[in-house]
């Protein structure tokens, strides 16, 4: 009974010892998870587990978004999950974003899953047009995307449609021209065969190199008022504030760097920004909720702490990921390459498996083309035979025919020898009667010299003609003489000829590729459906560029694009930033660019 009643009493205790739990729901930019909290748990306690999940260390970056009545706002570390002004029904759904961006993504971004989770996210807010993109750039950032899904092109599996259901552009651009998705996909293609040899973490890396150049990149836009009461936009990244026009994203008015505000702060909804210049005027402003104020002063504690943890040395952690992240690289780079030469090796055993069946195939049509002759000969053989046999028949029918005409001549001789003796006869015969009749004419002559005496004189006789010699034939044979030419080494001459047209070689530079490709979509532009963004982007560009990081990065992102695509450089450290490496202390502004006192970003 005592048992019992013990066992009873732990399992109670037991039960009550077991916390109250919710479900969250966790979505990112490929995938959803859910998760059981305790009620207890803080913000903090949430974001870990998840970045425990996702294997994410660089967790600086990200954060946890929700929405409250249409506006932004992100999960506390040291505040309740409960707490928040989220919704009460399970599973609670929060999205896992960055919520701060890098200066420089190639530089800062170390671990495969953070470079994977930013371009996503870059990803989708250029097609959903969160980020204004030129449509050539468009293009260009499409063919990565592609070889970041697809791997290297190969025209015998990436056949004509095989983008057909993906999303790759920005509607915006598609709608701005009067072409068809085959048209899009034919310029693409013609990319994405470019970026052979690139793994998946390479090419959205080279996509992220070329997106951080965009003038919208990064900035956190917020509708705003100044003391005077006129509407403009204040812009939050990573290099300071920007204050725009509402109808101009791209180029800000006038820019405070981080490293040039002295203190930030609001109070109720009127915001402060005191510049570190004294002869600079403040800058107050008015937001329309309080609640965005917070959203702001976040991101700026935020941005400002990661702008000035950039110009200190790394910290152990971050070292320590990077030697990780050099090692996992190297490794993959070998990896790569054993896999290259087994790919070689693969193809050559391909290759010389295609040319012994090549060659079997010759043969067989070869042995084929025997037994044809063979037959064949074997025919005439059976015709000689049979010419053979035919022949000795006649050869019989000859020996008979000589037979018959040995005796036909021993016939003829009997009858020549008949024929003589009776001519003999008959010459004896025809004497006789000749001298028969002499007598009687010498009896007649002396009758007649008696009574009359008169002479005759003889008849000469009339030689025969003789018989016209038979005429001789002369056969004059002919020979015949071939001319022969050698039609093969013509046909291989012609083939020759049409060898020598192959496909150009991929010299040109990513430069004149983009003019060209403008220059072609520029006639089938529709002018009416043009942005506001795009009038802006094309009026900037004619005046020789005016982009977001202009006081850092010089030039327009098209010469990025030379150095990215064609020439497969990749940038370094002093050419996408004003400071130095991250590894060095108190990095100043490099000598190369103007200093970030510009009005202009």
């Amino acid at each position: 009974m005592a048992g019992a009643i013990a066992s009873r009493m732990s399992f109670s205790s037991l039960k009550r010892k077991q916390p109250k739990t919710f479900t969250v729901r966790i979505v990112t930019m490929d995938a959803e998870m859910e998760f059981n909290c305790e009620m207890k748990w803080k913000g903090k306690d949430l974001f870990d587990l998840v970045c425990r999940t996702l294997g994410l260390r660089e967790t600086w970056f990200f954060g946890l978004q929700y929405t409250i009545k249409d506006t932004v706002a992100w999960l506390k570390m040291d505040k309740k999950v409960l707490d928040h002004d989220v919704s009460k029904e399970e599973p609670v759904t929060f999205h896992f974003l960055a919520k701060f961006y890098p200066e420089n993504a190639e530089e800062e971004l170390v671990q495969e899953i953070t470079q994977h989770l930013f371009f996503l996210q870059v990803k989708k807010q250029i097609l959903d047009e969160k980020i204004y993109c030129p449509p050539e750039a468009s293009v260009l950032l499409a063919s990565y995307a592609v070889q970041a899904k697809y791997g290297d092109y190969d025209p015998s599996v990436h056949k004509r449609g095989f983008l057909a259901q993906e999303e790759l552009l920005p509607k915006r651009v598609i709608n701005l021209y009067q072409m068809t998705p085959e048209m899009w996909e034919e310029r693409i293609t013609a990319w994405y065969a470019e970026h052979r040899g690139r793994a998946r973490d390479e090419a959205e890396m080279e996509y992220l190199k070329i997106a951080q150049d965009l003038e919208m990149y990064g900035v956190n836009y917020f509708a705003i008022r100044n003391k005077k009461g006129t509407e403009l936009l204040l812009g939050v990244d990573a290099l300071g504030l920007h204050i725009y026009d509402p109808e101009n994203r791209l180029t800000p008015k006038i820019s405070f760097p981080w490293n040039e505000i002295r203190n930030i702060s609001y109070s109720d909804k009127e915001f402060t920004i005191k510049p570190l210049d004294k002869k600079i005027d403040v800058f107050k402003f008015n937001s329309s909720k309080l609640r965005v104020n917070k959203l702001i002063l976040q991101l700026c504690i935020g941005n400002h702490d990661l702008f000035m943890r950039r110009r200190k040395a790394d910290s152990l952690e971050v070292q320590q990921m990077k030697a990780q992240a050099r090692e996992e690289k190297a490794r993959k780079q070998m990896e790569r390459q054993r896999l290259a030469r087994e790919k070689q090796m693969r193809e050559e055993a391909e290759r010389t498996r295609d040319e012994l069946e090549r060659r079997l195939l010759q043969m067989k049509e070869e042995a084929t083309m025997a037994n044809e002759a063979l037959m064949r000969s074997e025919e005439a053989e059976q015709e000689m035979q049979r010419i053979k046999a035919t022949a000795i028949r006649t050869e019989e029918e000859k020996r008979l025919m000589e037979q018959k005409v040995l005796e036909a001549e021993v016939l003829a001789l009997k009858m020549a020898e008949e024929s003589e003796r009776r001519a003999k006869e008959a010459d004896q015969l025809k004497q006789d009667l000749q001298e028969a009749r002499e007598a009687e004419r010498r009896a007649k002559q002396k009758l007649l010299e008696i009574a009359t005496k008169p002479t005759y004189p003889p008849m000469n006789p009339i030689p025969a003609p003789l018989p016209p010699d038979i005429p001789s034939f002369n056969l004059i044979g002919d020979s015949l003489s071939f001319d022969f030419k050698d039609t093969d080494m013509k046909r291989l001459s012609m083939e020759i000829e049409k060898e020598k047209v192959e496909y150009m070689e991929k010299s040109k530079h990513l430069q004149e590729q983009l003019n060209e490709l403008k220059t072609e979509i520029e006639a089938l532009k529709l002018k009416e459906r043009e942005t506001a963004l795009d009038i802006l982007h094309n009026e900037n560009s004619d005046r020789g560029g005016s982009s977001k990081h202009n006081t850092i990065k010089k030039g327009m992102f098209l010469f990025f694009f030379i150095l990215f695509c064609w020439f497969s450089l990749k940038p370094k450290a002093e050419d996408l930033s004003a400071f130095e490496p991250s590894n060095s202390p108190c990095r100043a502004p490099s000598p190369e660019w103007p200093s970030l006192k510009s009005s202009s970003r």
